[in-house]
């Protein structure tokens, strides 16, 4: 299997004194993934937890809502003309009476690490219908406990200690736990691996539970959130326009520019409880 980093030399220069040291970066590689064995999508990723991103996106995409909705995932052998197993190429199962990916789901070509919603013809294609509405969770959040998921979520990222460039989405109970952690290149990558581990643990809909990611809060993050029906989603730096709209449109809290004591909410903030108990205004 393709290796999670790669060691690289490097010429350094510190104040003018020339260095040639070796250097750990993040692994990024293709993974096409099959459904049924036909190709669905070919996306850039750190290798690790590719059967969770596998069903994690299917997830986003609306094409299962439950483990039992999964036969099984494998990898691929004969993926090249030699025969070798590259493990880049996994096929999902479906199982029986589960419909296929719909024909305008294929995207024939690479998705970039940082493009999770890449090749969709419009905003209508994006928008899909969630198995679960996030509305009417009735989770409260506690914003000293918010405060401290970033700090936790940085602790928990052991790759990027070793290379300073993953992505990390991390799964939180209401009271601060951190129930599943994942980190990729790309950081819709690492929120499908979440929401894969959560499909294949049986735990959907993640109900009462927040999701933390390292970056910005993108629409298609928000998207992913929705369709797992997790109810807070919580970022260290900005969301989008877009993002802050379905947000607001699906009942999602979304939580942006989270570090240290201080936060800004964009939706949903009738889901934080002040220490006096008294919530906050929508």
């Amino acid at each position: 299997m393709g290796r999670v980093t790669s060691r690289r030399r490097l010429v350094r220069i510190v104040d003018g004194v020339v260095s040639e040291p070796i250097d750990t970066l993040a692994a990024e590689e293709p993974l096409e993934i099959r459904v049924n064995g036909r190709s669905l999508v070919v996306t850039m990723r750190t290798p690790g937890a590719d059967f969770d991103l596998a069903a994690g996106f299917l997830v986003s995409e609306g094409v299962v809502r439950t483990d039992r909705e999964i036969a099984g995932i494998r990898y691929c052998a004969g993926a090249t003309a030699d025969g070798v197993n590259t493990y880049n190429v996994v096929d999902v199962v479906l199982a029986v009476g589960v419909a296929p990916p719909d024909p305008s789901l294929e995207r024939n070509f690479y998705t970039t690490s940082s493009c999770g919603l890449c090749g969709k013809a419009s905003l209508d294609a994006v928008r899909t219908v969630a198995a679960w509405s996030v509305r009417d969770d009735p989770v409260r959040l506690d914003p000293e406990v918010l405060s401290g998921l970033p700090d936790t979520l940085r602790t928990a990222q052991r790759v990027f200690d070793r290379t300073g460039g993953l992505h990390a989405a991390g799964l939180f109970s209401a009271d601060g736990r951190l129930h599943c952690l994942r980190e990729d290149v790309g950081r819709h990558n690492a929120v499908d691996k979440v929401v894969g581990w959560a499909l294949r643990q049986g735990r959907l809909p993640l109900r009462d539970t927040v999701l933390m990611v390292s970056g910005r809060a993108s629409f298609e993050l928000v998207q992913k959130a929705v369709m797992a029906g997790i109810p807070a989603l919580a970022a260290v730096s900005a969301p989008s326009s877009l993002a802050a709209d379905l947000a607001e449109d699906a009942g999602l809290t979304l939580i942006g520019f989270l570090r240290g004591s201080s936060m800004n909410v964009y939706a949903g903030a009738h889901r934080l409880v002040q220490r006096t108990g008294s919530e906050l205004p929508a």
